[in-house]
């Protein structure tokens, strides 16, 4: 295939002769995904600006023209006006650049770069940027968190049916469910708030990879730009997307928390349990069954859980392999990023959409528990009598037998009955078959009962003001 000449404004240009194959060029590019960086590249090109014109390397008057110039490109790209160069702007640094050089004149703007390579740059931009969208995406969560203590609170003496095994255990409190979930999302949340630490460090000074010639103040860059501190080997500067990593880590682990959760209540919903109902902004029809009304919000977080493992796994396995600072097989990290940070982002807002309009059906949820349920509470009101645990689990087994043989609830079996099978059954044991009391009996912390659900609220209330 033919090739092209080699474009001018190319940043690599000087040393290359020939030019590029034109699948190669668009292979290459990437200012067609990179271009979401636009304003943090523009920010972090005035700070190290900025920087060198305290060293000398830029006169103020340079300096105030580049700054002009920045703040003019910033609009155009703010007001959908910047147009891109097909095969000239491979990237948005060069893009950025470019139409600098446009707006305030090469001799000044082919200045710029001075000391700087497209190696710190693009790692700062995209801490930037991903620093700005932890900063939504704790807000999302924040939010989701907010709703699931709200209605925990709110309705905290409905009592459903528990499940290991997807097998009916024992009774809960429906707050309680919502409270398990809520510990897992207060764990991602504190998560996230470290990751947001190992984000904010700064990389611009560091050159290629082996630093910057001309002493530029790297603390007074990464404080104009917000940066917690620096990034103190400049190979790593370049080098590192273990940030990138991390934060899709982070948010495959939140995902799969959300899928979990989602799963749980497409199975509340079915017509065998239904204990919740989901609003119709997050339902769906059938286009031939009228009478379906189907949970795809919920299948959709499921789904994209997925997608979301898929992301971070593909970029792990792009990254084991690579040598020493910069590779171009870093551009990969990007795409993914993107697309991970927009669909956990959605996820939580979807998420917080389908609680806040849930509608929990409690009648349905009582109906669900059988006396059954209360065999754990039946040996434990003999472990009560000084019975061993192991004897009086054998004994309430027996009970359930007995049921099952006469073919009727345990708490419709008469007193004869239950002391046929030990006589230190007293009368008061059939205070035993009530869900309430049941739930109300798990009071250690952590349980099911009322006062232990409030402190488990509490603790989520605790976990959203960055306690731990």
């Amino acid at each position: 295939m033919a090739k092209t000449d080699a474009p001018a404004g190319k940043l690599w240009g000087g040393r290359f002769t020939g030019g590029l194959d034109p699948i190669m060029t668009q292979y290459n590019e990437s200012i067609y995904f990179d271009r979401a960086f636009y304003a943090q590249d523009i920010r972090g090109s005035i700070a190290y600006a900025r920087a060198n014109t305290k060293n000398g390397i830029l006169t103020a008057h340079e300096f105030s023209e580049i700054e002009r110039g920045f703040n003019q490109i910033l609009k155009e790209w703010q007001e959908s006006r910047f147009e891109i160069q097909p095969g000239v702007d491979e990237d948005i640094h060069t893009a950025n650049e470019r139409r600098l050089g446009e707006v305030i004149g090469k001799d000044i703007a082919g200045k710029l770069h001075t000391g700087r390579s497209r190696n710190d740059q693009v790692a700062t931009d995209m801490r930037l940027w991903l620093r700005d969208q932890l900063e939504k995406l704790e807000e999302y969560l924040v939010d989701f968190l907010k709703v699931i203590a709200a209605r925990a609170e709110k309705e905290i003496d409905h009592v459903m049916p528990g499940y290991t095994h997807l097998q009916r255990a024992q009774p809960i409190r429906w707050s309680h469910w919502m409270l398990m979930y809520g510990s897992f999302f207060a764990s991602d949340l504190q998560r996230l708030r470290e990751v947001k630490v190992r984000v904010n460090k700064c990389p611009l000074g560091c050159g290629a990879l082996a630093g910057n010639p001309f002493d530029v103040d790297r603390d007074a860059i990464a404080k104009e730009l917000g940066f917690d501190g620096l990034i103190m080997n400049s190979l790593a500067g370049v080098a590192d997307r273990d940030f990138v990593v991390e934060t899709m880590q982070w948010g495959s682990m939140l995902m799969m928390h959300m899928s979990r959760w989602a799963e749980d209540l497409i199975i509340y919903s079915s017509g065998e349990f239904s204990f919740v109902k989901l609003a119709d902004a997050y339902s769906t029809g059938s286009s031939l069954m009228p009478q379906k009304k189907n949970p795809d919000s919920l299948e959709l977080l499921r789904g994209k859980a997925g997608r979301a493992f898929g992301q971070m796994t593909g970029l792990m396995m792009s990254v084991k392999g690579i040598p020493s600072t910069y590779n171009k097989d870093l551009q990969e990290s990007v795409e993914p990023l993107l697309d991970h940070v927009k669909t956990v982002g959605d996820s939580l807002q979807i998420a917080t959409g389908v609680l806040s309009t849930l509608a929990i059906q409690p009648e349905s949820m009582l109906k669900s528990l059988t006396p059954d349920m209360l065999a754990t509470d039946l040996a434990d009101y003999l472990v009560r009598k000084g019975v061993p645990f192991r004897e009086t689990h054998h004994i309430s087994g027996q009970v359930v037998a007995l049921a099952e043989k006469e073919g009727k609830p345990m708490d419709q079996l008469s007193f004869s009955q239950l002391q046929g099978v030990d006589q230190r059954f007293e009368k008061d044991v059939m205070s035993v078959f009530d869900y309430q009391k049941s739930v109300e009996m798990r009071s250690a912390k952590g349980g099911t009962s009322k006062s232990a659900v409030l402190e488990q609220i509490e603790a989520v209330k605790i976990a959203l003001a960055g306690g731990q």
